[in-house]
């Protein structure tokens, strides 16, 4: 599978940035960034973890020439202090975290996309309970338009979230295919360059995988670990993550990226997924 790790050099630069050893890639995906942040600082260790399992199997085999300077575990990043404690350690020169979604996820059959006709599932971590089938099948009209209102930022929620349920009360939306008309009907696509299911599935997405309050949860963690010194680095996706990243580190840290820096033409033309991409850092002073 071609992987393409979105900022890579602005990434690590600032990371490694600081002269540190120890550094924690807190979504490992299929080990693009801890590749390069091994290749980059021969005295480096990383400590790499993810939700996904099958992605951490890809990693482990990408990372393989790397196996004496490497911890990988499968866990939330919400839970970054147990993976230290269990890891022995206590401080960390530098957090890494990629937000985006990964072409593993996007390109497998768990209806991460609206492009092919799937299971409703979305889950990152195939492990947990919550799936978006269960979202979209037993969730109220009221908690469905919070979510599609406030994740999705999607101006027609209730309209959208009034066509689910009624759909849904003649026979449950099974897959990816039969949300999409759902969402066709209420919201009718006219040409344009964002498809309209695209704030529902990023919604339902979020909502599955608690997303964002697992991101709140790990940024503070971050804290305790993270020494003098240290450096956080966040590429983020979409603008509701962008903001808790911005408020945290003008919050927290000194700001290393006054404005957020984003992929250059040439890197948007290999890989289109990257256009959306902001990357911010902070240092702990």
């Amino acid at each position: 599978m071609i992987h393409r790790p979105v900022l890579l050099e602005e990434a690590v630069g600032l990371l490694l940035g600081n002269g540190g050893k120890l550094y924690v890639d807190c979504t490992v995906g299929l080990g693009g960034h801890a590749k390069r942040i091994l290749e980059a600082n021969p005295e480096a260790f990383v400590v790499g973890m993810d939700r996904d399992p099958k992605a951490l199997e890809i990693a482990e085999e990408n990372l393989r020439d790397y196996k004496d300077r490497l911890s990988l575990y499968h866990a939330n990043f919400a839970d970054l202090d147990e993976v230290l404690r269990m890891e022995g350690v206590s401080q960390v020169d530098g957090f890494l975290f990629d937000l985006g979604v990964s072409m593993l996820q996007l390109k497998g059959p768990r209806g991460f996309s609206f492009q092919r006709d799937e299971p409703l599932d979305m889950r990152m971590d195939p492990t947990q309970r919550l799936t978006a089938y269960e979202v979209v099948n037993s969730y109220t009209e009221k908690e469905l338009v919070r979510i599609i209102r406030d994740y999705g930022e999607e101006p027609y929620a209730r309209r959208v979230a009034k066509a689910i349920v009624l759909a849904r009360s003649k026979k449950p939306i099974e897959t990816t295919g039969e949300l999409i008309e759902v969402i066709g009907l209420a919201l009718p696509y006219r040409g344009g360059r964002i498809h309209p299911a695209t704030r529902v599935f990023q919604a339902i997405r979020i909502e599955v995988n608690q997303e964002l309050d697992s991101l709140q949860v790990a940024l503070d963690k971050t804290l305790e670990f993270m020494r003098s010194g240290g450096r956080l680095v966040v590429i983020s996706f979409h603008s509701l993550e962008d903001r808790i990243v911005k408020n945290f580190i003008r919050k927290n840290l000194k700001v290393l990226t006054k404005k957020p820096i984003t992929p250059n033409m040439e890197e948007v033309r290999a890989n289109p997924a990257s256009r959306s991409a902001k990357l911010r850092a902070g240092g702990k002073p």
